[in-house]
């Protein structure tokens, strides 16, 4: 007799790799299709703002406007002044600070120009409040006007 023949069984050796071909092929759709829908997207926010009974400052008090510019440096508008007088704001400040000991009853408007960093208006009104001068508001532009 013969002896029996051994086949020798070979397993075969699990492969511990993943592919990741398969996930790559949809990390690329997935990025075409945020790269198209991006651009789509509205990126506003709807405010509902509330309305306000505000009147306007009388006719009679002539306000001094205290403009910041973008660029750190504030304007005077006084009373007859046809231009802002552009100064630093120090210079702004004490000037604001004088006109308001004459008369503590004036009016200051703060008005911030478009390029003007909201830090620099919100920087005007702490300051005018470390002056004691509480008679301050914002100016804005009229609704509607463009």
């Amino acid at each position: 007799m013969t002896a029996p023949t051994m086949r020798r069984h070979r397993k075969r050796k699990l492969k511990s790799e993943i592919n990741v071909v398969p996930y790559i092929d949809v990390m690329l759709v997935l990025l075409v299709i945020f790269m198209i829908t991006a651009p789509l997207l509205n990126l506003g926010v709807d405010v509902n703002l509330p309305n306000s009974n505000a009147k306007s400052i009388n006719a009679d008090t002539d306000p001094v406007v205290l403009t910041v510019y973008g660029d750190g440096e504030y304007a005077l508008t006084l009373k007859g002044d046809t231009a802002p007088q552009r100064m630093d704001a120090d210079a702004a400040i004490a000037r604001v600070v004088a006109l308001h000991r004459q008369n503590p009853q004036l009016p200051v408007l703060v008005a911030g120009r478009g390029d003007a960093p909201y830090q620099l208006v919100v920087s005007a009104l702490d300051r005018l409040q470390q002056a004691k001068i509480t008679k301050v508001s914002l100016l804005t532009d009229a609704q509607g006007a463009d």
